[in-house]
């Protein structure tokens, strides 16, 4: 299995169904992935779980299972959302098929979390900001949303699909190479959590964000968190931006 596969991980989110569990982990090993996690899931001993997950028993069985979002994507480098709903506050959408191939990249040296929300509810707007870029599937305005397993099949398809044989899939594999070569450190979720309150903080220190507007401190910081989860940051950057805000606290009298 090739490596950027292995740093994938699917992550369902509160999912209801014991069915729609184990006909995600069927996807992922149909399409050759193999990382399943699972936000406060059912039981996976329930028995439709293992009859919808086939011959994917071993996804099944191998399931992260974690208490919270959060929790989920604390050691993830990278994290992408999936959903039907669209707005301008939900953050940067793209294409699957252009989507699949940025996750691609990035997942050749890090770790990316791809999020699929409730069956019922979809993701929160507090877990779609967590979220570097958010990727959705075009469907029937009458019958937009699709079923839980199904969608997880259909960007594992997607995802698959980057590995094909074409002329520019075998430029991007020399490409790859070239990165694993030497793949910079990137800062984890976990580490960034942090970050984002220090730089609001120092925001605040030089009357970037008004003290006494609420709405435009959320605009401002669910911008920054969108704008930093899509690139994701190295190590150096993220050692930079701390650096950053200690000076502006020195500078205005607040120790680091």
């Amino acid at each position: 299995m090739k490596k950027w596969r292995k740093n994938l991980y699917f992550t369902l989110v509160e999912p209801k169904e014991p069915g729609n569990i184990g006909a995600a982990a069927r996807a992922i090993k149909n399409m050759d992935f193999q990382r399943l996690c699972l936000v406060n899931p059912p039981s996976l001993k329930d028995e439709e779980a293992k009859k919808f997950a086939h011959n994917a028993r071993d996804i099944l069985d191998s399931a992260e299972v974690y208490d919270s979002v959060r929790e989920a994507i604390a050691d993830k480098n990278y994290v992408v959302g999936t959903t039907r709903r669209r707005g301008r506050r939900r953050g940067v959408f793209l294409p699957v098929d252009e989507g699949a191939r940025r996750i691609r990249e990035l997942a050749q040296s890090h770790k990316v979390t791809l999020l699929f929300g409730r069956e019922d509810r979809g993701l929160f707007n507090d877990e779609i900001e967590e979220c570097g870029f958010i990727m959705t599937v075009p469907a029937n305005r009458e019958q937009p949303s699709i079923n839980l397993g199904q969608a997880v099949m259909v960007f594992a398809y997607e995802l698959s699909k980057t590995d094909w044989g074409s002329a520019e899939s075998r430029d991007r594999n020399l490409t790859e190479s070239l990165l694993e070569a030497s793949p910079p450190g990137m800062a984890p979720q976990k580490e960034l959590v942090h970050l984002y309150e220090r730089l609001e903080n120092a925001l605040r220190l030089i009357d970037y964000i008004p003290p006494d507007d609420k709405h435009l401190r959320r605009r401002i910081m669910q911008n920054l968190k969108h704008c930093l989860g899509r690139a994701g940051l190295t190590d150096w950057e993220f050692n930079m931006f701390h650096g950053i805000c200690r000076q502006i606290e020195r500078k205005l009298g607040q120790n680091g």
